[in-house]
């Protein structure tokens, strides 16, 4: 059991390391608002991600990763988000560029619920997380150590402690950026993040299962 664990939450941390859209937002968020927002935002990607494992303890998961039209409405809804996602943070670097005071509304210092929404909602409508859960966790199941489904749940709950534990590497990582850079450096980081964005938009839409 304890071996079986190791190698589980290993292929989890090297699995969960790999940069994405999640990732990527949950280190712009410290960078711009500091790690303790960063953090409570990622509740919402948790969330997302619980839905998820659920879906897939429960049978659900292949169902909608097999059907054509679920898939590719899934698929459109993330490429739709992650577009605009791409296309105002560029929109909000070039403004800021050209020396436009940023607005005191909800888009320039919006609140940590916002934030959440944004991690939620780019992690559930990413086809690939639901397909990575689908194939990964039960590959990790014994089929003679009881019930299945138990036995997802379980190994969700694993992988959610290890998706937070690389969250906060890339939140420390993203709260040192933000303390040390300038405005014209945050601009740039800015730049690069919307350009991802729209980078992984392409990705997302242009893949194939």
């Amino acid at each position: 059991m304890g071996a079986e664990w190791t190698g589980f939450l290993t292929a989890a941390f090297l699995v969960s390391l790999v940069p994405g859209a999640n990732q990527l937002l949950g280190m712009r968020n410290a960078i711009h608002h500091g790690i303790a927002p960063a953090v409570v935002a990622a509740t919402g990607r948790l969330v997302a991600f619980v839905l998820m494992i659920v879906a897939v303890a429960f049978g659900a998961g292949a169902l909608i990763t097999s059907s054509d039209l679920a898939y590719t409405v899934l698929t459109w809804c993330g490429v739709a988000y992650l577009g605009w996602l791409g296309l105002s943070t560029l929109w909000r670097a070039r403004r800021e560029g050209m020396g436009a005071t940023p607005a005191p509304d909800a888009e320039a210092r919006p609140s940590r619920w916002r934030l959440a929404r944004r991690e939620f909602l780019v992690a559930a409508t990413n086809p690939k997380a639901l397909l990575l859960f689908t194939a990964f966790l039960p590959q990790f199941v014994d089929q003679s150590s009881g019930s299945a489904t138990a036995r997802l749940l379980a190994l969700g709950a694993g992988y959610l402690v290890v998706e937070f534990v690389v969250m906060l590497l890339y939140a420390t990582a993203g709260a040192r950026i933000g303390a040390i850079a300038r405005p014209g450096a945050m601009r740039r980081v800015d730049q690069g993040t919307g350009v991802v964005f729209l980078g992984l938009a392409g990705w997302l839409a242009a893949s194939s299962r």
